[in-house]
């Protein structure tokens, strides 16, 4: 099958942004990086110290930040803009306001329609991580992972101009599902969504999972006992991407609202009991 042109422009961004170049260009390129993209580097390393762009892209925290460990306090799993957030009307979520999708076309084909109805009436939130954000995702509360899900699709841009002229953006572009589960039984999906020149969204507890690679059809792969906890970090988007939350109905007490910028760490919603 020809690969879509989006997927090839991301696969040569993805060879130029882990090449390692000779060392002065490689400080030009990562400083210019994050002069140009105006990366907020005070919680890193120094961009010098990055053998290519990819790593600068990827950083981890020098230290982990402070959050909540209260039980009850769902946090917010990356540092990202709220594009939009709200209910899901029976299984419709916005992308962006006025731009409805159906649930069932995110989530795929893996999950029964049992599976999916647990979002009818939900909670659903949209995180957009800029190029300039810092790229990695932690759990946002302790959490069973049931099934992963991998979707090949299209690599179109996640920005807010993108969000408002094409509809099903969300459905089409290639993703990561993860099914769920709180500690006092309740369930929600989080939805690692593509980009163009998002490489690769790395997963780190399912190796077998590649993106923006060769696969033309989805693969569903269900856990026993696979626990992560809150803040837990299990990957990132190599550039920016969006995350999609949506969480069974009466789950989420949401105290966010489209237009505001979270980071990593912050409350952003109270888990009902």
């Amino acid at each position: 099958m020809k690969k879509h042109i989006t997927s090839a422009i991301s696969q040569s961004f993805g060879k130029f942004a882990n090449r390692e170049f000779a060392k002065p260009i490689q400080n030009f390129i990562n400083s210019s990086y994050v002069k140009i993209m105006g990366l907020d580097m005070s919680e890193f390393h120094s961009p010098t110290t990055y053998r290519t762009l990819n790593a600068l892209f990827t950083r981890k925290l020098r230290e982990d930040r402070d959050y909540s460990l209260d039980s009850k306090d769902f946090i917010s799993p990356c540092d990202s803009f709220i594009t939009e957030c709200g209910d899901i009307d029976v299984r419709h979520a916005f992308q962006i306001k006025g731009m409805k999708y159906h649930s069932d076309e995110l989530l795929g084909e893996h999950f029964s329609k049992e599976e999916k109805s647990i979002v009818e009436y939900g909670t659903f939130i949209n995180f957009y991580l800029s190029p300039k954000d810092y790229h990695r995702y932690h759990m946002p509360t302790n959490t069973k992972v049931l099934k992963a899900v991998h979707i090949p699709g299209k690599f179109y841009p996640v920005n807010i101009p993108s969000l408002k002229k094409r509809v099903n953006l969300f459905a089409e572009n290639e993703r990561v599902v993860l099914l769920c589960e709180t500690t006092d039984k309740k369930r929600f999906y989080m939805v690692l969504v593509s980009a163009l020149n998002v490489g690769v969204m790395q997963v780190s507890f399912e190796p077998k999972i590649k993106t923006n690679a060769d696969a033309q059809s989805s693969s569903a792969y269900s856990y026993e006992n696979l626990h992560l906890n809150k803040g837990d970090d299990f990957g990132c988007f190599e550039m920016g991407s969006t995350i999609v939350i949506l969480a069974q109905r009466d789950m989420l007490d949401v105290n966010v609202r489209a237009g505001e910028h979270v980071r990593y760490g912050d409350t952003i919603a109270t888990i009902k009991q």
